[in-house]
């Protein structure tokens, strides 16, 4: 393993209920630390400090705090899937209120903290399990938003692959990017304006 990647490696895997609550107690922390501090001044000691736990144990999970940042970027990855695809109403004229439930899923996932998400997005170093779970999440996206392509009866582009890819980057480039603006946006219309946007193209108005 190059070195870079064993930096980025966890140094411990809970195998039981009381570990893996530890090694949650220190992303929590470190998320909120990261947050308040800043990632330069987020140390290791003072997310041990928050996480209740001694440096010594936040040590027996991860070597350093890009691990940490790295881990955190995997699960915010993780716990990005569309929950409310399968309650979708699919009746014809629907489309509009379709995509604006996707585009609101997305914007819903980041909007708790900018301010980390920012942080993630800039500072996360690449590790082998980012990449991993970027490609894990991308495929499972993309396939969810095909098959709700292909059974939206308002749906009329012909290659729904290669639009199932295009919404799928098109939401998440632009949530990312301007959920994690440093400058306030207008959420509204950000969902209105996207949610437009992907109506028209899958509709054939576009």
């Amino acid at each position: 393993m190059p070195s870079d990647e064993r930096r980025l490696t966890p140094r411990r895997t809970p195998r039981q209920v009381r570990a893996e609550l530890t090694r949650e107690r220190i992303l929590s922390a470190a998320a909120h630390v990261f947050a308040e501090y800043g990632y330069a001044a987020g140390t290791t000691n003072r997310i041990a400090e928050h996480a209740r736990v001694s440096i010594g144990s936040l040590y027996q999970y991860f070597p350093n705090k890009d691990a940490i940042l790295a881990k955190l970027l995997v699960r915010h990855i993780d716990r990005g899937g569309w929950t409310g695809a399968e309650g979708l109403d699919l009746t014809p004229g629907s489309l509009k209120e379709t995509v604006l439930a996707l585009v609101r899923d997305a914007i819903d996932h980041h909007r708790d903290d900018p301010q980390l998400l920012r942080m993630m997005i800039e500072e996360a170093p690449v590790s082998g399990e980012l990449i991993e779970a970027m490609d894990r999440h991308g495929k499972a996206r993309v396939q969810q938003i095909r098959d709700v392509l292909a059974r939206h009866p308002d749906v009329r582009v012909e290659d729904l692959d290669m639009a199932a890819e295009l919404v799928v980057g098109t939401v998440e480039m632009n949530t990312h990017k301007l959920m994690a603006s440093p400058h306030p946006i207008q959420v509204e219309r950000l969902e209105r304006e996207l949610a437009a946007m992907i109506t028209r193209y899958l509709g054939g108005d576009g």
